[in-house]
């Protein structure tokens, strides 16, 4: 999964923790490279509670990190509203048909295909 924001793909990691970070935005999980971490604009969903924008989402829940709220994630909302471009290589982008012939390729080389 590409950053959110720039786009950046995440390399083979080295040992220990890894620099990206994960957050919500949109009801939707996703990455922030160390680059676009250092941004203070991230347009991220915050909790409601305590503000905080150390959120995972899982199974369709949202849980804050740091005060541990866990809240239902909004049902049949978009998770691009409309008019927006959304993250690189999602679907619908420009990029897609880019990462499909990236992924396609990935596949033929894994498993051998001609």
């Amino acid at each position: 999964m590409p950053c959110y924001r720039c786009g950046a793909r995440q390399i083979d990691p080295v040992r220990g923790a890894s620099p990206w970070k994960r957050a919500v935005r949109r009801e939707a999980q996703v990455l922030v490279c160390p680059d676009c971490q250092r941004v203070h604009d991230l347009d991220l969903d915050t909790c409601a509670s305590c503000g905080s924008i150390a959120l995972i989402c899982r199974l369709g829940e949202i849980e804050c990190r740091s005060c541990g709220e866990i809240r239902l994630a909004r049902a049949g909302e978009p998770l691009v509203a409309a008019g927006s471009s959304g993250p690189p290589g999602a679907t619908g982008s420009p990029g897609a048909s880019g990462l499909a012939a990236e992924v396609e390729a990935a596949l033929s080389r894994v498993l051998g295909r001609p």
